[in-house]
């Protein structure tokens, strides 16, 4: 497969206007995201385009080359990012893991307490019965994230966060193996997944929503995502 630099995509774009050119910057070349995920990386009013800023690097950088290869499915994606190269990719990861807009305000619930009280005790203490680690686990304490590669669950939509969980345990979205969210999500039942997604989204970001430092957590489960 061709892979196209960041440059060279840019000017072939844009090569019939030259006298229109936007500048040749990071900045200018992510536009088309921001279309789905905000002029900063914020995510948008629709619950299924999630906010990118402040996302650890490499986790971005891991999920466009799943985009790129297939082991996430979203069609504008795939297209988006089936030429670009390793480089490129990098380069719009760490863009966006630089940005630190300021996030959305905590979703409200329609889930009865004894509902909500689940998603609290999958979230900050797991499910023993069910081999299911806490999500503060890998996640970290203020659910922020982990250098290098775990995402933060703050500021996400409950159908966005719902919706993964369901790809994930269905296998329509993979990780590099072993793949530790599809051992957790095949554990989950639709009421455990509901619970949590709804409780997750109803958090507020911390004032301090920095993902945790590398090493700061020992992980339950082996993760082919993550450095060992």
């Amino acid at each position: 497969m061709k892979v196209v630099s960041s440059s060279a995509w840019f000017n072939v774009a844009h090569a019939e206007t030259p006298s229109l050119r936007a500048p040749d910057t990071i900045a200018a070349r992510v536009q088309a995201c921001a279309i789905c995920h905000g002029n900063q990386g914020e995510g948008t009013d629709n619950d299924y385009f999630p906010r990118l800023a402040g996302k650890p690097a490499d986790y971005l950088y891991n999920q466009l080359k799943h985009f790129r290869e297939g082991r996430r499915k979203y069609a504008p994606m795939n297209y988006l990012v089936t030429y670009l190269s390793d480089d490129y990719l990098r380069e719009i990861a760490v863009y966006y893991a630089n940005l630190h807009p300021p996030y959305p305000a905590p979703e409200p619930s329609n889930l009865p307490p004894s509902q909500l009280q689940r998603g609290r005790r999958i979230a900050l203490h797991g499910d023993s019965s069910k081999n299911v680690p806490a999500c503060i686990a890998c996640h970290g304490q203020a659910l922020t994230g982990v250098e290098p590669a775990i995402p933060s669950l703050v500021g996400l939509h409950a159908d966005y966060i719902s919706a993964q969980l369901g790809a994930w345990r269905s296998g329509i979205r993979h990780s590099a193996a072993p793949d530790c969210m599809h051992t957790v999500a095949i554990q989950l039942s639709d009421t455990d997944i509901r619970a949590v997604s709804t409780w997750l989204a109803m958090q507020p970001a911390p004032p301090n929503a920095a993902p945790a430092p590398a090493g700061s957590l020992k992980l339950p489960l082996s993760c082919g995502s993550q450095p060992h």
